[in-house]
């Protein structure tokens, strides 16, 4: 943001900045206050800040009134065990200044009065508690997609309302079901959840409970009381039910801190007591031995025992307004208060009159509010400052939040009279109060398979920024295309500003589809400094809608917003291409064939792990628009390729080939779309092109690179040696280079890639980046050469007659054996002879290391350990006489088999030219046909429909349905094939009863579950039911389409 957006605003141009009125009898404060003195004025004395005389309130109105025996400090032990040990039978403990009330001063029914027992309360209250399964669909505000666990517990079961934490409810959109005791499940609506504090409510249908009558807990936050044991009953670490035991040890703790830009709680107390509980018992209640609930459990120390309960005085006040159909006014100043004792506020300044007043006033209290943090250009902004101590609100003394917010809430839209202290002086000023609903954001734009949302109050008050802009909530495929990340601002698209939501639509709706433009953001991290970076406008590949919350049923209903419009025609881009200088040639013959490919996928298919990918290509054939890279820059055909040409002209490209077998990949440009653009052809050497020669160890070459920053890097070299390339199975599979050789130099540069070439720039070898994983299945890169005669089929393919090559496998990966080893395993002398004679000094052959595919007649005519002598005829030296064989359908092998030669007719494996060509959504699963990749990992392929990833808070993911496994049944029916699994999509789309959500907000349907057969890699096969959510994931379906300008198109199957 601007520095002239960050500054304070004038009185003038704040229209929730109420002036001060001006008085004669006031002392001006001074100019170093830097505040106007028309917004706050000095009080002459202290007690002006207080109306009147303040009168000393009795301790107990209640305990006077019932005529019993003033109030000990202390009782002796005997006395104690007297109170709380009668005989046999232990009654609640409570020490407090007074240790013991009365039952009309604790707020217990006559019934309760008397012995009082653990167990029949527990017993009834576990009827009350319910396990709650949630998804949070979207990532939101402060929220992230996915699943959890959580409590809560029945406060009204006529009208079906649960309470439990805000952060269950979920600011974002939550799909969620409560269980009982007894395993019934209903459907909840998140009909509230609480701006700031950690407190909401789910409602449910009563009528669903067909075999158990639902009972409330009564809230009782003034039962609270230091000393009091409880129980915590709820679902803790996972389980079922959980009672776990414990005392209130404090009432003034402050609130939990769980993370800079978490939800956080603030201005309000929270209960503290060593109870121990965690993950999955927020929401519990928190009983005292009559079965009230004192306190809601929200959170729990990771050093210590410590749990954290949220006190339920605002909870008791929400609860009261839903029950009578109102809406929950919540007025805020956008200030952060903390409580601090009366030591801290006297070094902070505080007069000695007002702390014995108050003190007076309130004697259980043993501090008063301060001003912790102030908003920038939220209401109390020059109103007022960092630690100000808080004396009066409209005249009367405030000594903690709950009076303080009961003011505000009550004052929506109106002005507070704050009086504080500050310093060594008192002062008064007028604060407009703000409804806390415009700063809490209700609605989100679906873009590229993102979320923004308003900035809200949440978030800006731990970033100390405005609570106003457009927050990204998940970056998603096109805002990650810029680098504006989840914790970014947008400020402008284009040349748009987007101060909001609508403003953003609006941005959006005059973009062009393929479009680059830029876009003006800053971090939260850092919002002083702004980033400006490239957006690519590809949407084709997501809706583009905004959701906005029903603020009675708490459902999500989708609009879809005006796309970008369509790709405008091809305007022809001509730029200069650069000349290298003489002192790097011969870099100058190669740099003008040198571009650079963006490959960014939109979701995570055939084994990916990231999105964005970037490398060197280098242009094969300027007439067809024809490039080559490596597979370390382009992995997969589903994606957006961006070419950048010349440095300048960055055109769109698609995918035309990936080969199974080697490490590149060839990509297509319109070259109509560069102009007069001088690019040329790669100039390969003839005679390494046809593999006449190959590079050998201590040959010298030059390496012609792409370095990290995009500039030439050019350095003379030997080769160091020539060896297999060796990669792991990656994990999830994906694509691996193998039965190849590779090139070692003495000494390369640190690039991003390039090519080898003599000094007349003449290429004979690419230097390409090889993908692979360790031992501990973390990604790794190696920078390895390869034979240019690698590509020779390629080119002529595509480059003479514009189709792919036919590229054909024996399904083996093989791996170099030297003839002494051989010779153990039953090698023919004769044979060695002839060997070493076709070989000379390097005298090698290959055997099979293991099978890559168990489904083709060549894997099962090959077996691990067969050693390869004889290829039609010729002996197999040449590793690149096996690796890929090209239009062969069938070969005649001779393999050394137990000592034995043995001749096979093997037929070949046709491999695609693009694995994947088709992908489908159903529920948060991405479901394809298994790849070549995973082909190699199994004994038997269960089906043809495999799931290759999963979306986080979708039914997939919350129910079970991993990555890596395979769909062979549903609802009991077989689905070999992906056309099998189609059909039945279509069948659940026409029967209703699949569809867990209508369209109307208001009409929650029971949940249909699906059952599932799934086998795992290991053979295993479960079944598993999941809930299918049409709503919020749609079926849908990617399909290869050569026509379109990606080269995919998309199916809506609703």
């Amino acid at each position: 943001m601007n520095a002239e957006e960050t500054s304070r605003s004038s009185d003038a141009d704040r229209p929730n900045a109420q002036r001060m009125r001006s008085d004669s009898n006031i002392d001006q404060p001074p100019e170093s206050t830097g505040i106007s003195s028309q917004r706050i004025r000095r009080l002459s004395s202290p007690s002006a800040l207080l109306h009147g005389e303040v009168r000393v309130r009795r301790a107990s109105l209640k305990y006077a009134e019932a005529g019993l025996t003033g109030r000990r400090r202390s009782l002796a032990y005997a006395d104690l065990m007297a109170v709380f040990y009668p005989p046999n039978v232990m009654s609640q403990p409570t020490v407090t200044e007074t240790p013991f009330e009365s039952a009309e001063w604790e707020g217990v029914a006559d019934m309760e009065v008397g012995v009082a027992n653990w167990e029949p309360m527990l017993e009834k209250a576990i009827k009350s508690v319910v396990s709650i399964k949630a998804q949070c669909v979207r990532s939101f505000d402060t929220e992230t997609s996915g699943t959890y666990n959580a409590t809560g517990f029945v406060v009204d079961a006529e009208a079906g309302l649960i309470l439990s934490n805000r952060h269950v409810v979920n600011p974002a959109p939550v799909v969620a079901q409560a269980i009982f005791s007894n395993y019934e499940e209903v459907e909840l609506q998140a009909v509230y959840r609480d701006p700031v504090h950690d407190f909401g409510f789910f409602r449910f249908d009563p009528a669903r409970l067909r075999f158990m009558q639902a009972e409330s807990i009564r809230l009782a936050p003034q039962k609270a009381k230091v000393g009091m044991e409880i129980r915590v009953v709820g679902n803790d670490a996972g389980e079922k039910l959980s009672i776990l035991a414990g005392t209130l040890a404090r009432l003034d703790r402050a609130a939990p801190e769980y993370g800079v830009g978490e939800y956080n709680d603030f201005n309000t107390f929270y209960l503290q007591a060593a109870s121990g509980t965690s993950g999955g018992s927020s929401g519990s209640p928190v009983l005292d031995i009559y079965g009230d609930a004192v306190a809601l459990n929200a959170g729990g120390s990771t050093r210590a025992a410590s749990s954290f309960y949220l006190p339920l005085s605002r909870v008791k006040r929400a609860l009261d307004l839903i029950r009578r159909g109102e809406c929950v006014p919540r007025g805020t100043i956008q200030a952060e208060f903390e409580h601090l004792p009366y030591d801290e506020l006297r070094r902070l300044g505080l007069d000695m009159s007002i702390e014995t007043k108050m003190r007076e006033a309130f004697p259980a209290s043993q501090g008063m509010l301060a001003v912790r943090t102030v908003l920038p250009q939220g209401p109390a902004d020059g109103s007022l400052r960092s630690g100000d101590i808080v004396v009066s609100i409209d005249k009367q003394p405030v000594i903690d939040f709950v009076g303080f917010e009961a003011r505000a809430d009550s004052a929506i839209g109106a002005d507070l009279r704050v009086g504080v202290w500050r310093g060594d002086k008192a002062y008064e000023t007028c604060v407009r109060v703000q409804d806390m609903d415009a700063i809490t954001p209700h609605r989100y734009i679906e873009v590229g398979g993102g979320v923004v949302n308003s900035l809200s109050y949440q978030v800006a008050r731990s970033y100390g920024i405005p609570a106003a802009g457009v927050y990204v909530a998940s970056s998603g495929h096109v805002l990650s295309s810029a680098g504006a990340w989840r914790g970014t601002v947008i400020q402008t698209v284009g040349s748009t500003p987007t101060p909001d939501l609508d403003s953003f639509a609006r941005a959006f709706a005059v973009l062009s589809e393929g479009s680059r433009v830029p876009v003006r953001f800053f971090t939260l991290e850092q919002p002083h400094r702004q980033k400006v970076a490239i957006m690519s406008v590809d949407t084709h590949w997501h809706a583009l809608r905004m959701a906005t919350r029903d603020m009675h049923t708490g459902s999500w209903i989708y609009g879809d917003l005006p796309p970008p419009t369509p790709a405008r025609a091809i305007e022809p881009q001509t730029a200069a291409v650069g000349r290298l200088p003489p002192s790097l040639a011969p870099g100058d013959a190669v740099w003008p064939s040198v571009v650079l490919v963006d490959f960014h996928c939109p979701y995570l298919v055939d084994g990916m792990k990231d999105t964005q990918f970037s490398g060197p290509g280098f242009v094969i054939d300027k007439s067809r628009g024809l490039v080559v890279c490596d597979r370390d820059t382009v992995p997969i055909g589903l994606g957006d390729v961006h070419v950048t040409i010349a440095g300048s002209v960055v055109v769109v490209a698609r995918v035309r080939l990936l080969h199974p077998v080697y490490n590149f990949a060839v990509v297509q440009y319109n070259p109509r779309q560069i102009g007069d653009t001088q690019v040329q052809d790669l100039k390969f050497h003839p005679e390494y092109l046809s593999g006449e020669r190959r590079l050998a160890q201590g040959d010298a070459v030059y390496i012609v690179a792409v370095s990290g920053d995009q500039s030439p890097v050019v350095r003379h070299t030997r080769v160091a040696s020539r060896s297999m390339v060796s990669t792991r199975e990656c994990l999830p599979p994906r694509f691996r280079c193998m039965n190849v050789e590779g090139i070692k130099l003495n000494d390369h540069p640190a690039c991003q890639g390039g090519v080898l070439c003599d000094d007349a720039g003449l290429v004979t070898g690419l230097w390409t980046s090889v993908a692979s994983q360790d031992s501990s299945h973390k990604d790794t890169t190696t920078m390895t050469g390869f034979d240019v005669c690698l590509l020779s089929q390629t080119v002529t393919a595509l480059c003479g007659s514009d189709h792919c090559p036919d590229v054909r496998s024996l399904d083996a990966e093989l791996w170099t054996i030297r003839l002494a080893a051989a010779r153990a395993l039953g090698l023919s002398p004769a044979r060695i002879r002839q060997i070493e004679d076709a070989c000379g000094e390097n005298p090698r052959l290959f055997y099979v290391l293991g099978i890559l595919s168990t489904e083709t007649q060549a894997s099962k005519l090959l077996h691990t350990g067969d050693i390869i002598l004889e290829k039609n005829g010729h002996l197999a030296t040449d590793i690149n006489d096996l690796g890929a064989i090209h239009d062969d359908k069938l070969v005649r092998l001779v393999v050394l088999r137990d000592g034995q030669e043995t001749a096979l007719d093997v037929p070949t494996t046709p491999l695609p030219s693009l694995e994947t060509t088709r992908v489908i959504h159903w529920s948060g699963a991405l479901v394809q046909l298994p790849y070549r990749a995973v082909q190699e990992q199994v004994r038997s392929m269960p089906s043809s429909v495999y799931v290759s990833c999963t979306l986080y808070g979708s039914p997939a993911n919350c129910y079970g349905l991993r990555p890596g496994m395979w769909i062979t049944e549903v609802e009991g029916r077989s689905v070999a094939t992906v056309d099998q699994f189609v059909a039945m999509l279509e069948h659940m789309r026409l029967d209703r009863s699949f569809d867990s959500q209508e369209q109307s907000a208001s009409n929650i349907q029971t949940a249909r579950y699906v059952r599932l057969t799934v086998v795992n890699k290991a053979l295993v096969s479960r079944v598993i039911s999941l809930r299918v959510d049409n709503h919020y994931w749609p079926p849908w379906e990617l399909i290869h389409d050569a026509a379109t300008p990606c080269g995919w198109k998309s199916i809506q199957h609703i």
